[in-house]
């Protein structure tokens, strides 16, 4: 049987989609993160079938969760301290995000500027549709489906 020992302090991505927790470890910079962290792929699941979990021990702030619930927002955030979960976080679709979409529009002032961020905002809650501020090219989030 597999063992990954619990952690002290950090949190817990759980009900990640089976195979979806490379992207989501490489979409947060959790390589960037001195900290431990494991990843465990296809864990059974009575809800889901199949899902990925990501450990992670380190404080919560190094977390984004905006970009955690584009990228996913039934993922389960679950907080420990003191070896206990202490707290579970619920994702939103956030309403804005920063630097995490590219806008495709050549003609777009941010394939121009290069200093300046890519800002979508998001205008279709239910059909997680996204549209660039600056010319109003739209992204539709498919991110759970690559």
């Amino acid at each position: 049987m597999l063992n990954i020992s619990g952690i002290h302090e950090g949190f817990v991505l759980d009900h990640i989609q089976a195979g979806m927790s490379l992207s989501i470890y490489h979409d947060l910079k959790l390589d960037k993160l001195d900290c431990a962290v494991a990843i465990i792929k296809n864990a059974k699941s009575n809800k889901m079938g199949k899902k990925d979990i990501i450990k992670v021990e380190c404080p919560i702030d190094a977390l984004d969760l905006d970009i955690l619930g584009f990228i996913d927002h039934n993922i389960t955030v679950n907080i420990i301290k003191g070896d206990r979960i202490v707290d579970k976080k619920v994702l939103h679709l956030p309403k804005q995000v920063r630097n995490v979409i590219k806008c495709k529009n050549p003609r777009c002032i941010t394939s121009i500027e290069q200093g300046l961020d890519q800002i979508f905002v998001l205008t279709d809650e239910e059909n997680e549709v996204y549209r660039c501020k600056y010319c109003e090219e739209t992204y539709k989030n498919t991110t759970r489906k690559r």
